[in-house]
């Protein structure tokens, strides 16, 4: 039996992204214990992740933290890894490769750069969309790829029977009007527009919101109910729930999106300039975007019109 390590450190919507490829390396290294490292913000979830057998944290402290950074590689090597699957690929695992497994190839560390198709530039590589890009990557380090392509995310769910419970929920859809606050590009006006227009047609459906930490009081300014387990935010395990259970589901480009593309829920993302929607691969069965160039001019009856089609389906 060896031990084998994945590395996915986040965002949100590459976590979900994400756990098609985990399932495949885990159900390809059948009889080895698969180890996942992760940041604190993902740990407590992968740790119900039945693809995984361990999470190790990393704290991601500056690179110039030598202390943290001598027992973060101390506490990797103890488990002598026989191959290394970095789902990450960023500068910072490329920078523990050099550390760890300085001339490793693909047969050892499994990464874009070791992965690359030949004649193609990272660049060029990097213009395609995630699935397929961890698509190839696993296949080019001999992994049948049978669920890469196709997340399913539904693992991440907990119990949240008290919460519909005590907020009444039967029918209800679901608006993620929010976004980061130096990306507010990605975000659409018009919610409060489009609640209106929803309540006018479809009064059987309550409308709801379910703000991160640190979107509270950007909630109050919706005029949707505000869903909170005992005044705080939901986790991404009851988060994940609630996408479950909802009816439908309208999003910016934000993780809560890329949640219920690979949870299977019905539902449309909004996207403007900032990126299209096939290369962050978030168009399914049920979800589908709808792709602008200036989100403020995208009507709340054009989405409505998008959301009552996809509804009665």
């Amino acid at each position: 039996m060896s031990n084998i390590l994945i590395i996915k450190h986040g965002s949100l919507g590459d976590i979900a992204q994400a756990c098609g490829a985990i399932q495949d390396i885990s159900e390809n290294h059948k009889g080895d214990e698969v180890h996942l490292l992760t940041t604190r913000a993902y740990f407590d979830l992968f740790k119900k992740n039945p693809y995984i057998s361990n999470v190790i944290l990393d704290k991601r402290l500056s690179r110039l933290n030598l202390i943290y950074l001598y027992s973060l590689m101390k506490n990797i090597k103890k488990y002598n890894f026989s191959k290394v699957y970095d789902l990450q690929n960023s500068s910072r695992t490329a920078f523990y490769k050099r550390i760890l497994f300085p001339k490793a190839s693909k047969d050892v560390w499994s990464s874009t750069d070791t992965t690359l198709p030949v004649g193609t530039t990272k660049q060029d590589f990097d213009k395609d969309s995630v699935l397929e890009r961890f698509d190839h990557q696993l296949r080019y380090s001999n992994i049948n790829t049978k669920h890469t392509k196709n997340p399913d995310f539904s693992w991440s769910s907990s119990d949240i029977s008290q919460i519909k419970n005590h907020y009444e929920l039967d029918k209800f859809i679901i608006l993620f009007p929010f976004c980061s606050p130096h990306l507010t590009i990605k975000k659409w006006p018009y919610y409060n527009e489009l609640i209106e227009i929803i309540n006018n047609k479809f009064n059987q459906f309550k409308i709801v919101v379910a703000p991160g930490p640190d979107e509270i009081n950007e909630a109050s300014k919706i005029n949707a109910l505000c869903i909170l387990d005992n005044g705080n935010a939901l986790d991404i395990s009851q988060l994940s729930s609630l996408i479950k259970n909802s009816s439908f589901v309208v999003s910016n480009d934000t993780g809560p999106a890329h949640m219920t593309a690979h949870l299977g829920s019905k539902g449309l993302a909004l996207f403007g300039p900032h990126t299209t929607a096939f290369k962050v691969s978030i168009e399914r069965e049920n979800f589908k975007p709808i792709q602008v160039s200036d989100l403020s001019k995208l009507s709340a009856e054009k989405v409505f019109e998008r959301l009552e089609e996809k509804l009665i389906s």
